[in-house]
């Protein structure tokens, strides 16, 4: 069978796969969050409500029917891409809050991949390029560092350091309520107001963005760091990089020209891995930093036991995940052609 042949099946069954994913996951959520310690209605109305209010509040949101009879309504709602109301807000749509708070969430992670981009590969490929020297050791130290460290301790860290001894730069918001927030079609408030025209909106919104990013971003390096490091150095050993250096090309060219290229392959594949610890992180950050993105909203769903807003935000980012893990297969496979399936 030919190649590509071969990646069209590949990438058929992994499209026929991921409803499957999905379903796994949805079903996890919704098992999980009824067998957890805790009542939704007692989070809205109190303990101290009557008796009868709870039992008419639990009946009218379909807590008092049988499980089996609750899941198949909530799958219902999925394949209709209902993902339902909150429980605590007064009724508003799980997509309303997905479409409020998603565009800071998304500008946090992008931030913050770029970051952990360029930090990690910065460093692992002058750690690589000067092996058991003192820049080797200490990329060796910084990988394994930034990869342990607790989020949320580092983040309290910097807040304590940057925001609180320091002041300089913000906490605990996106964006100052002095100034008017950036309105476009994206949410995104630095490309709202690059789309506007607004230059002061613009770096504000960057300055307010900088140390969650950057907090993020620095814990995530680590892990391009040590995958550029451990690929460069097995690369630079090659025989196409000897034969590149016995033609007199200098070092610098020979690491950056052709080595590195093909190092950066696995960075590719593990994209895909990485942007669900990137999620996950986000959650952490958001929540230290008080973000008002949609990883904060969910750990306030999960505090307040609200399963609709919880179950809808949890689904929303498993396709994310899913859906980027298929595309990263997919370009990983076309950017390297010793890939087989």
């Amino acid at each position: 069978m030919s190649r590509s042949k071969s990646l069209q099946y590949y990438i058929l069954a992994r499209l026929l796969l991921a409803p499957l994913m999905l379903w796994t996951i949805t079903t996890v959520v919704f098992l999980l969050l009824r067998a957890t310690p805790g009542d939704p209605v007692d989070a809205v109305l109190g303990g101290r409500a009557p008796d009868s209010v709870k039992q008419e509040y639990r009946e009218r949101l379909g807590l008092l029917d049988p499980l089996w009879l609750q899941y198949l309504r909530y799958l219902g709602s999925l394949l209709r891409l209902d993902l339902g109301s909150s429980i605590t807000t007064q009724g508003e749509a799980v997509w309303d809050t997905i479409q409020q708070h998603f565009p800071a969430t998304v500008e946090l992670a992008v931030c913050s991949m770029a970051i952990a981009l360029v930090v990690g590969i910065s460093v692992g490929v002058l750690s690589a390029s000067r092996p058991n020297s003192f820049l080797d050791v200490g990329g060796r130290l910084f990988g394994i560092i930034t990869y342990a460290l607790p989020l949320f301790w580092v983040g309290m860290l910097m807040q304590l350091i940057f925001a609180v001894q320091l002041g300089w730069f913000p906490l605990g918001t996106r964006f100052p309520t002095s100034l008017p927030t950036p309105d476009g079609p994206t949410g995104l408030y630095t490309i709202d107001s690059l789309w506007s025209g607004n230059l002061t909106q613009f770096f504000t919104a960057l300055y307010y963005l900088f140390l969650p990013s950057l907090t993020l971003g620095l814990l995530l390096s680590g892990i391009f760091e040590r995958i550029v490091r451990v690929n460069l150095k097995q690369t630079l050993r090659a025989d196409y990089v000897e034969a590149a250096r016995a033609r007199g090309i200098p070092e610098r060219r020979v690491v950056l020209a052709h080595a590195l290229k093909n190092a950066l392959i696995p960075v590719i594949t593990i994209l895909g891995l990485t942007f669900a610890s990137l999620l996950g992180g986000a959650i952490l950050t958001e929540v230290t930093f008080s973000w008002p993105g949609l990883a904060n909203r969910l750990y306030e769903a999960i505090s307040l036991r609200d399963y609709p807003t919880v179950q809808g935000i949890l689904v929303f980012f498993a396709a994310i995940v899913v859906l980027a893990s298929i595309a990263i297969d997919i370009l990983n496979a076309y950017i390297d052609p010793r890939i087989r399936y």
